[in-house]
C-alpha cells in the first residue's frame, strides 16, 4: 500500500517512528514533512496528506498532531477524504469498517507511541463492510462541493 505521512512538529518524533514501522511492513511512503521539531503550522500537514490521497496519488494517509484535532479537521476540508481522529484500537476498527476512512489522525500528545502504533496496525489491517455503511457515507458526500 502507498501511504502519506504529515505531521507538524508536536508529533515530528512519533511520525517517523511511524513512518519506520510502515517501511518495516513495505509500505511504500510519501512523506508530506514537517522534518523538524521547530514550530510549523498544522494545516499546511494535513492539507497536504489530503491531496495526495484526494487525487489518488497514495491509496492512504496518515495526520498527526499534537491533540489530533486541528489535523484531523485539516485534512478533512478537503474533498473526498474521511479523515478519523482515533485515540484507540476500536476507534481505528470502527473507522474503517463503517466509515471507510482513508486518513488516520493521531494525537501525539495524547495518546502513547505504544498506542499510536497499535492504532496504526489496526487501521491498516481493517477493511471496510461497505452494505449499508456504504449509503451512509454516500450520505456524507452528496453535500461535498
Amino acid at each position: 500500500m502507498k501511504i502519506a505521512i504529515g505531521c507538524d512538529h508536536a508529533a515530528y518524533e512519533e511520525k517517523n517512528k511511524i513512518k519506520q514501522l510502515l517501511e518495516n511492513l513495505n509500505h511504500e511512503v510519501v512523506d508530506c514533512g514537517t522534518d523538524s521539531s521547530k514550530s510549523v503550522d498544522y494545516p499546511l500537514y494535513g492539507h497536504a496528506v489530503a491531496f495526495e490521497v484526494s487525487r489518488n496519488k497514495v491509496d492512504r494517509g496518515i495526520v498527526i498532531c499534537g491533540s489530533g484535532i486541528g489535523i484531523s479537521i485539516a485534512a478533512n476540508k478537503v474533498k473526498d477524504i474521511r479523515a478519523a481522529l482515533c485515540t484507540s484500537v476500536l476507534h481505528a476498527q470502527l473507522s474503517r469498517q463503517h466509515n471507510d476512512s482513508n486518513v488516520l489522525a493521531l494525537g501525539a500528545r495524547i495518546t502513547k507511541i505504544e498506542d499510536l502504533i497499535e492504532i496504526t496496525q489496526t487501521w491498516l489491517n481493517t477493511s471496510f463492510e461497505g452494505g449499508r455503511h456504504l449509503n451512509r457515507i454516500n450520505m456524507i458526500e452528496i453535500n461535498e462541493q
